[in-house]
């Protein structure tokens, strides 16, 4: 399974978001610390979820980690996140 569609996948089961947007940037990295030939380094994720709601921005990064595991989060190298009750 690609990683953009673990991503996805993990995050739907943990937050069950209005609105999930994830993109894989790497093509934009070439030659930058991190980036892996094939892609699959670095992301942008943009949600809305309830499940957010009343979380300061720090608890809202933390919850995404957590959702999304180590061993998930130890293979990609970039993780920009936009995320909102």
């Amino acid at each position: 399974m690609a990683v953009v569609d673990e991503i996805r996948q993990k995050l739907e089961q943990a937050f069950a978001p209005d609105l999930l947007e994830v993109v894989d940037e790497s093509e934009m990295h070439i030659g930058h610390a991190g980036y892996q030939e094939g892609g699959e380094s670095h992301f942008r994720v943009r949600m809305r979820s309830a499940a957010l709601a009343g979380q300061s921005r720090i608890a809202r990064h933390r919850a995404v980690h957590v959702a999304l595991g180590a061993d998930l989060i130890g293979r990609i190298h970039a993780l920009a996140l936009d995320l909102d009750a």
